[in-house]
């Protein structure tokens, strides 16, 4: 649930509570100052005083006081008594009129009041005339008169009217029930700004702890949340912003590792044929090189240390270029089964001279045209192809190329019969200089740059490049081209 809604249900609760005690506070005020819980509908139409009798009741009650003070013995007559009944009836009141210790009148509203020794005691100064009375489980709110007959015997007339229970029990217990209502307002208001705000200050501390942790470079920290409502949302976004944040750091570690390797390797690879043409030109100033045959050796040896440095330094600049995708593509449309066809026969006679044979196998139904860039796919091909020729250690060397189609794609498979690579080594020979050879010398020529090279073009293709290996049975690079539509 939003705060939103968690905040409006909270303060319409809190309303609809006060609004309902309030309305109850209302209705128990006149029941505990009339002792009548009808007397609620005419709270605002009438005027009360301690005890209050309907107007038929306080008329009934007139006549017969007079009648009991002037001519008691009519109060004995059933026929002028019926007439009192009638007004009583109209209020659901009753009347009764007790000689000694008899009832000689009874309403017919009060015929389950049958023993005289239940009505209020005999009081000739008639000092407490309007009370409740409990009689048989039940209560009545009654004005009497007590006064004694011609014969001198007691006499008394009771005008009663039944009552709820919880009249005489809200009268009592008026200001305890005011008192909890009230604690109750102050509690239910309370424990809801309670538990809303602890339901949102709770996750914002967790927040600051967790901000403050990062702040001092803890960047694994946790944030627990299954909430969904805008701070839940708000803890997803700070987690994310976190984990993106330590991968940010991690990549900028690691791109400060890779910083120091290629530092490192390209000092090693440029420090290896400087080396050699120092110690050549060195042995041509001593006068080593006496005969123009050996002049001409240790210059042809000059130039080709010279060569593979520039050619390093050239696959540093394009792998550069890669990395900071600098490097412009020129995409177009190419039937790929007739690239490959003319490049095989570009590197054929070169390939001839090694002992190598390259086949090509075209597994494809149709001339298919591939996206892509001639100049940068032709480098993919020829990086491939170095690598394999590499490793080729086998009287019998073969370099296959196969063409598979699918639905949205070309897969290029350059095979060929070498002396494989370790499965150690196979997560690693996409990456920058490595070397499949543990003293990473350079008899066998390379940068170590080519598939790192060919694995970045590949990828601005759109396109996958990987492999497959088995130490002394030969070596696969598959690499996928998107298809033109």
């Amino acid at each position: 649930m939003s705060i939103r809604w968690r905040l409006l249900i909270s303060h319409t609760t809190m309303l609809i509570v006060t609004l309902v005690l309030f309305i109850i506070s209302a209705m128990l005020i006149p029941v505990a100052i009339t002792g009548d819980i009808r007397s609620i509908k005419d709270l605002y139409t009438r005027q009360y005083a301690l005890k209050p009798l309907t107007k038929p009741e306080e008329n009934v009650f007139l006549d017969v006081k007079y009648l009991a003070k002037k001519q008691p013995n009519q109060l004995l007559n059933e026929v002028f008594l019926k007439q009192f009944d009638q007004k009583l009836d109209s209020v659901a009141s009753g009347l009764i009129i007790r000689k000694g210790d008899k009832i000689v009148h009874s309403s017919k509203i009060l015929n389950s009041i049958k023993d005289v020794k239940k009505l209020p005691s005999f009081e000739p100064e008639n000092i407490k005339v309007r009370d409740t009375i409990s009689i048989n489980h039940q209560f009545f709110l009654y004005v009497k008169f007590d006064f004694y007959f011609q014969d001198q015997e007691k006499g008394s007339v009771i005008i009663m009217r039944e009552v709820s229970p919880f009249v005489e029990l809200s009268r009592s217990l008026f200001p305890l029930i005011f008192g909890l209502l009230f604690l109750s307002l102050i509690l239910v208001n309370g424990l809801l700004s309670y538990f809303v705000s602890k339901s949102i200050i709770k996750p914002l501390f967790s927040l600051k702890n967790a901000t403050e942790q990062m702040g001092e470079g803890n960047l694994n920290v946790k944030i627990d949340n299954v909430r969904q409502d805008e701070i839940g949302q708000l803890s997803n976004a700070f987690d994310k912003m976190r984990k993106k944040l330590k991968e940010s750091i991690d990549l900028q570690l690691q791109y400060e590792e890779s910083r120091k390797e290629l530092i490192s390797n390209i000092s090693h690879d440029l420090k290896t044929p400087i080396t050699s043409i120092k110690g050549y030109i060195e042995g041509i100033q001593d006068g080593v090189a006496v005969s123009q045959g050996k002049l001409d050796k240790y210059l042809s040896t000059i130039k080709r240390k010279a060569t593979d440095m520039d050619q390093l330094i050239d696959d540093l600049f394009l792998f550069s270029k890669l990395d900071l995708k600098k490097l412009p593509f020129a995409f177009v449309d190419i039937d790929i089964m007739r690239f490959i066809k003319n490049f095989v026969e570009e590197i054929n006679f070169d390939l001839e001279e090694k002992g190598i044979k390259i086949t090509v196998e075209n597994r494809m139904e149709n001339d298919t045209k591939v996206i892509a860039d001639r100049d940068q796919l032709r480098r993919v091909m020829t990086n491939i192809i170095v690598n394999s020729v590499k490793h080729m250690k086998k009287p019998e060397k073969i370099i296959s190329i196969f063409l598979n189609e699918e639905e949205e794609f070309v897969e290029i498979e350059v095979r060929d019969n070498g002396s494989g690579i370790e499965s150690t080594s196979l997560p690693y020979i996409f990456e920058r200089f490595y070397r499949v050879d543990a003293s990473r010398n350079q008899s066998t020529g390379g940068s170590g740059l080519g598939l790192a090279i060919s694995k970045q073009i590949i990828t601005e293709h759109g396109g996958e490049i990987w492999v497959k290996s088995q130490l002394g049975s030969g070596t696969s690079i598959l690499f996928t081209l998107k298809k033109s539509k």
